[in-house]
């Protein structure tokens, strides 16, 4: 799995603010839609891989259910960061999941928000991937989309077009921080694609169609009201195929099987 170079850099400097921009923000209320489907799939005692673990958000919530997670991520400042729970960082990200130490096998993994629309090689590190789970273990990763609607209407609004369009060119440059990374914006098929034969896809639903990207945050902290009735539209619509991939991510599980 390599990761590129500005995008190690880009959040190796945003590491110490990481939480007050992405974690914290009003409306990665997304982070509990995704922490709703987690608590559904994996089971107290398991051992699972977190890919781009950032500041252990996601690893301080699987240890209240009990789950023990290995993490990778470039850089370890972001893991850093975070303060509990104890991490075992396994491989850095800079190297391919292959090198891992030899004969452990996890019960799950998982890539919470956008890690994964970083990586070169899609298709290669779902193979990596498929080396590291035991058979029938889930995998959950929540990608960003080719297309999110609410974030075209606001650049559209705003006269930005080429901005609002800029994830239906498949890969755009987009700020971090004070950085710059490059970002991939697979389809849906394509994701599909890259983790077959060895995964199968087991549902898709989308997080943020209805509540507007992370960085409207300080909009949305003036309408707590309008925020709570479009997370209750959000919950009824983004299982619906029509609308799972028109959201800020759409969250994958698939489940290992014979390749």
């Amino acid at each position: 799995m390599k990761i590129q170079g500005q995008t190690i850099v880009a959040f190796d400097k945003l590491a110490g603010a990481y939480d007050d921009l992405f974690a914290r923000s009003r409306i990665c209320i997304q982070r509990e839609a995704v922490w709703e489907v987690l608590a559904d799939t994996f089971h107290p005692g398991d051992a699972i891989l977190t890919l781009n673990c950032r500041t252990r958000e996601d690893a301080r919530f699987l240890s209240l259910l009990d789950v023990s997670v290995v993490a990778c991520d470039t850089p370890e400042r972001m893991i850093d960061a975070g303060r509990n729970p104890p991490l075992e960082v396994e491989v850095p990200l800079t190297q391919p999941l292959s090198n891992r130490r030899p004969g452990a096998l996890f019960d799950g993994a998982l890539s919470n928000f956008s890690g994964l629309n970083s990586v070169v090689d899609l298709h290669r590190t779902a193979r990596d991937l498929a080396s590291m789970v035991t058979l029938g273990a889930p995998v959950v990763v929540c990608l960003s989309t080719r297309f999110c609607l609410s974030e075209t209407l606001w650049f559209l609004f705003h006269g930005k077009v080429r901005k609002a369009f800029r994830r239906s060119f498949a890969i755009a440059v987009v700020k971090v921080g004070d950085g710059f990374v490059k970002i991939q914006y697979p389809a849906l098929k394509k994701v599909k694609e890259s983790f077959s034969p060895c995964f199968l896809m087991r549902s898709c639903k989308g997080t943020g169609v209805a509540i507007p990207p992370s960085f409207l945050d300080p909009i949305s902290r003036k309408y707590p009201r309008v925020l709570g009735l479009l997370r209750r539209i959000d919950k009824g619509i983004s299982h619906l195929p029509l609308f799972r991939s028109i959201g800020d991510h759409m969250l994958i599980h698939f489940e290992r099987v014979e390749g």
